[in-house]
């Protein structure tokens, strides 16, 4: 049975913070807010994690479309291969921000995701998942818990989200509403 936890945005209480990068590090899945709808993530080195959530959205882990929630592009070399500064100067003024950028994954890229040639980079204008993705030390694996055929309340009001899906991750986390959009991809 998940964990429910209430973060503020503005200020992420450090101890929570600790527990969730703690239940990560372990292989746990969490449901998290960004600045748009909530995600379901994992720590990207945790393969079983990976399969788990792969398995939850029933997808093939080879063949889902993740996206990695950065806490800012200070690391962005480690995952996308070389850009221009064009590229790059998009990236600076969009994000943070709703949006989801696909871009040319690196050969760093963890050993299910080699296959790839690109990799969809976030960087959410939300402090609860950047403090959790810097805390962490490197990228959460993420995809949107929405599905077609989802009521909104289950993705945008935290307390359904736990009821809905208490037995199938580690923690939800109740960090307000987002704006009830998905990311806008950019390719």
């Amino acid at each position: 049975m998940a964990t429910f936890i209430k973060l503020y945005n503005e200020n992420p209480n450090p101890k929570e913070i600790a527990k969730v990068v703690k239940i990560l590090q372990a292989g746990g899945l969490v449901i998290y807010p960004t600045d748009t709808v909530y995600g379901l993530g994992c720590d990207l080195t945790k393969v079983k994690a990976l399969e788990k959530i792969a398995q939850l959205k029933g997808v093939k882990l080879e063949k889902a479309n993740f996206s990695l929630i950065c806490n800012d592009l200070s690391h962005l070399s480690d995952y996308v291969k070389q850009i221009d500064s064009a590229t790059f100067k998009i990236l600076k003024r969009a994000l943070p921000g709703p949006y989801t950028f696909i871009l040319p994954g690196s050969t760093n890229l963890p050993k299910v995701f080699k296959k790839k040639k690109t990799v969809g980079i976030r960087i959410p204008d939300n402090n609860i998942i950047r403090t959790l993705v810097a805390e962490l030390g490197n990228p959460i694996v993420s995809t949107s818990i929405r599905d077609e055929d989802d009521v909104l309340e289950y993705t945008t009001d935290p307390e359904l989200i736990f009821e809905k899906w208490q037995n199938s991750v580690d923690v939800v986390i109740d960090g307000g509403y987002g704006d009830n959009e998905a990311s806008t991809v950019i390719d």
